[in-house]
């Protein structure tokens, strides 16, 4: 689930292949703000298509001339990134 007040958002639950195309579609439609700022912290189990997400949330947001940026990663979502080798792209803090 993700709920958004002016420009900062949280994500939290499943980000898995499971959940992964309704969360695209409310990210799409609630990650509007010029600048957002998306808290994974609540975020309870992933898989590599949460990295996928988060891609796909940053090229529409680039696209749109909007920024995102990923805090409070879980552990495993980091790992992930590290291991696709892609932690700069997702700016985990």
């Amino acid at each position: 689930m993700i709920e958004c007040s002016d420009g900062r958002c949280t994500l939290t639950g499943a980000v898995n292949l499971e959940t992964v195309l309704a969360l695209r579609e409310d990210g799409l439609r609630l990650l509007t703000a010029p600048e957002v700022t998306l808290d994974l912290s609540g975020v309870t189990e992933v898989d590599s298509a949460a990295v996928s997400l988060l891609f796909e949330w940053r090229r529409t947001a680039l696209a749109a001339g909007r920024s995102i940026r990923y805090v409070s990663l879980p552990d495993n979502l980091v790992s992930l990134a590290r291991l696709y080798g892609v932690t700069e792209l997702v700016d985990a803090e």
